[in-house]
């Protein structure tokens, strides 16, 4: 089933069921830039229909289908780095529960190459693509590109278009539902607000070690003693703040620059850098929890403190740096987790992350250093400082498994189902509590002679979470954490232990061949027509096509709003056998079944996907999901197929008039 969970709703729809048909709303055009003798710009503009949504090319996983551009390299001429888009709109979309970025209106899409045979005249790629509105999309289409580099022009002349292959502007692959948001702007803003806020507040935290938190009295009386005049003191604390923010921007711009902005937002969704930063995390949490320590090479801050003596403005610069590379080995794990969350925002989330990092950890400096009168109402250092160290240690672990969760659900291996997360999350939180309460020991800790009141609380605090973890065992949603989980249907018990049904009894005694029960409904339902058919002929029952997509927002609104209505549900179980075809299936076609597709000459059915697609387009004349389809054993329509029908009393007459059209 669905490989995200959905947790919204929109109950109120009222939108009418949608008529067959092929839809295309996103023409391409092409042009070509010339930029010098041998570079040159292949541009593909996109113009996209009113009301519809083209998503950009990187999104996080289990979201949508990314825009996806190939060009077909050889000995001719080769890449200059990443195709370029443009800004468009970043939503945080309610249904995916996930930042997504989508074009409307028009989009336009860059790639620089560099020729190396002067004979080059065409350039060919191809793009996949989906576009959605707020009731229906398109699967994943394909259209070829001719990028024509002869007839090129300078940037400032007119540019010579070439359309894409009108005989390609079929479609082939996937679902899903549009991002719908009045203000795009707004909510992206919102969003780095979001990262600067939890930036800030991992600066505190980070301010709360014993490789910082001890430097403060240190830096303060170093000021007092180097500093002529109260007037003084307070212009060198803060050059010194500053100092700190422009060193940790620095770095923010530097992984910015580096691997670029959208590079980033591929890395940070790409399986095996979700798998590499799981095992960096682990070992920044078992370096917090005292196993060892991560320390730069002390070369470096016996270099930067010679630096630093020698006074001024260069004097207080390498100080603030001395500061930021002795104190890594608490901070470095806390700045390596900020830039790789930022990192998969895109943009400028690595340089807002940093901000709001360092002007934590530069406040206190410099506010301490200008007044040194405030350190008297400093708590003094002890064993509070390690225990901190530690929490944020369990934090580190707990988190790392988010990670390993999106790799194991990309790759549908199925290792770390939902139970299984919340399993380890329970062990995590529930030892944390046992530390807390002093019921465990690590290294570096000081003797605990009793709990203070600050422990004891945040004990409960870990307590309680762990308690309210418990339930999710079970089958319980979760909603407080529902974003570091698997989703639901991700789960050794779909239905939840202890309730394998969902109402509307079945006659189903036993699972035939090539079925599965879909879960969490006990539907009996076949994901391959062939037998799915021969079944229904066997038990004289109609045929419901349901072409859907493991992507698709409606498909799953309808599966969870609409089918479950009691007289629908038993329909659904006892006087139709459901046929489930997912058109963004990326299974690869067995080598015979790969055929030569119908829709674009020249190409084969790689994926049982696109046979699914190809059949929905060819036979029914639609390429929307979802996509319902009754029909009897002669394979003809019983009535006429709708889409998504939020409506369950029109979907339920629907089946109705279908099934008695069939008897």
């Amino acid at each position: 089933m669905s490989k995200f969970l959905i947790t919204v709703f929109l109950a109120f729809l009222s939108f009418s069921s949608i008529h067959a048909q092929i839809i295309d709303p996103v023409k391409w055009t092409t042009s070509v830039e010339k930029n010098s003798d041998t570079e040159f710009t292949l541009i593909a503009t996109a113009t996209i229909e009113s009301g519809y949504h083209l998503y950009a090319q990187n999104v996080p996983e289990d979201g949508p289908i990314p825009t996806t551009f190939t060009f077909y390299t050889n000995d001719d001429f080769e890449l200059i780095g990443n195709t370029s888009e443009e800004e468009g709109h970043t939503v945080d979309d309610a249904v995916f529960k996930m930042k997504i970025k989508y074009f409307d209106t028009k989009a336009e899409f860059k790639q620089r190459i560099r020729i190396l045979n002067n004979e080059l005249s065409v350039v060919k790629g191809e793009v996949e693509y989906m576009a959605c509105n707020d009731v229906q999309c398109t699967p994943p289409t394909i259209k070829d590109f001719n990028f024509n580099i002869k007839n090129t022009v300078t940037p400032d002349s007119d540019k010579v278009i070439a359309t894409a292959d009108a005989e390609i502007e079929k479609l082939e692959n996937t679902t899903t539902d549009a991002v719908n948001s009045d203000t795009p702007k707004e909510e992206s803003q919102r969003g780095l607000w979001t990262i600067f806020f939890i930036a800030f507040l991992s600066g505190f935290a980070a301010l709360l070690t014993p490789c910082v938190f001890p430097m403060i009295p240190m830096t303060v009386s170093f000021f007092t003693k180097q500093s002529k005049s109260k007037a003084a003191g307070i212009r060198n604390a803060v050059i010194y703040g500053i100092s700190i923010i422009a060193i940790y921007l620095i770095l923010g711009i530097a992984v910015t620059g580096i691997f670029g902005a959208d590079s980033l937002n591929a890395l940070a969704t790409n399986v095996w850098f979700n798998v590499i930063f799981f095992l960096l995390l682990v070992i920044f949490a078992v370096s917090f929890l005292g196993a060892f320590e991560i320390t730069l090479p002390s070369s470096w801050g016996t270099k930067i403190d010679n630096q630093a003596d020698r006074g001024g403005l260069i004097g207080i610069f390498f100080m603030a740096l001395a500061l930021a590379i002795v104190s890594f080995s608490c901070t470095g794990p806390i700045v390596g987790t900020l830039l790789v969350e930022a990192a998969s925002k895109g943009g400028l989330a690595p340089v807002i992350g940093m901000f709001g990092f360092s002007l934590a950890i530069a406040l206190p400096f410099a506010l301490f250093a200008a007044f040194p009168g405030w350190l008297n109402s400093l708590p003094k250092s002890g064993g509070w400082l390690n225990t901190v160290k530690v929490v944020l240690g369990f934090l580190e672990l707990a988190l790392a498994f988010k990670f390993l969760s999106q790799a194991d659900l990309v790759l549908q291996l199925h290792w770390l189902e939902r139970e299984v997360f919340i399993a380890i999350w329970i062990a995590i939180f529930g030892t944390l509590a046992l530390y807390l309460f002093g019921k465990i020991k690590l290294p570096h800790d000081s003797p605990l002679p009793h709990i203070s009141v600050g422990r004891l609380s945040l004990g409960l605090v870990a307590l309680t979470f762990t308690i309210y973890m418990i339930p999710g065992l079970w089958g319980a949603p979760l909603n407080i954490i529902s974003a570091f989980p698997p989703p639901l249907d991700y789960s050794e018990s779909p239905y939840g232990v202890g309730n394998s049904k969902s109402g509307g009894a079945s006659t189903i005694t036993e699972i035939p061949e090539g079925a599965h029960l879909l879960a969490p409904h006990d539907i009996l339902a076949f994901n391959d027509y062939d037998l799915g058919l021969a079944y229904a002929k066997k038990v004289g029952k109609p045929v419901m096509l349901d072409f859907t997509g493991w992507a698709c927002v409606n498909c799953r609104k309808m599966e969870q709003n609409v089918w479950p209505k009691p007289e629908i549900l038993n329909k659904l179980k006892n006087d139709v056998v459901l046929i489930s075809l997912y058109v963004d299936d990326k299974r690869p076609l067995p080598e015979g079944e790969q055929v030569d597709s119908k829709l674009r000459p020249g190409k084969k059915l790689k994926y049982i996907g696109q046979k699914w697609s190809e059949f929905q387009t060819i036979r029914f004349k639609a390429n929307t999901q979802p996509f319902y389809v009754l029909m009897g054993h002669d394979e003809e329509n019983l009535n006429t197929p709708v889409a998504y029908t939020p409506d369950a009393d029109e979907y339920l007459k629907w089946l109705e008039d279908g099934i008695a059209n069939f008897k």
